[in-house]
């Protein structure tokens, strides 16, 4: 959906996962390249210029942060604080903006009736790094979901960046 937005602003993306050969239930990594103009790079996204977690549980299995910028962006799934979350450390190191915790799956329950935080993720994602509007966050999820989960994955994004933006 993000690949989507971003098309939706005029602009060119790349969305993609990678799976290894872990069993099912093992952490899947997904990219998004945006940008001006096209984008001919095909490889995994080493430096990322922000990171969404959408499962805090990994923090002390998987080295989530590896390779992100010095100014980027962090968004969590969660509605503990980063103390409680054991990475308080980690953070400090980046803008005090550039980082931000939304219950996404708290907001996906309330507004969709499903823990599918994604939606709320990315509504959370455009009101922190401002790379999307939240117009085309909207038009995105409704054109991939149709009727009632279309509104109520809309809605769920715009909480979590009402949130996001309140934070």
């Amino acid at each position: 959906m993000m690949s989507i937005a971003a098309f939706l602003e005029g602009m060119h993306a790349q969305a993609f996962p990678s799976f290894g050969s872990e069993r099912t239930g093992a952490p899947v990594v997904s990219y998004c390249r945006i940008d001006d103009k096209e984008i001919r790079m095909r490889e995994p996204i080493l430096d990322p210029d922000a990171v969404i977690i959408q499962d805090p549980t990994l923090f002390h299995s998987v080295d989530v942060f590896q390779g992100l910028h010095q100014d980027g962006f962090v968004l969590i799934n969660s509605a503990r604080p980063f103390e409680e979350l054991g990475i308080s450390e980690f953070l400090e190191t980046l803008p005090e903006s550039h980082v931000c915790a939304v219950g996404a799956t708290e907001l996906a329950i309330q507004h969709v009736g499903r823990p599918v935080p994604n939606a709320a993720l990315l509504g959370g994602f455009a009101a922190v790094t401002g790379q999307l509007k939240f117009e085309s966050v909207d038009a995105a999820i409704r054109k991939k979901f149709a009727g009632k989960i279309g509104e109520g994955n809309a809605a769920a994004a715009l909480a979590a960046f009402e949130a996001a933006k309140a934070a």
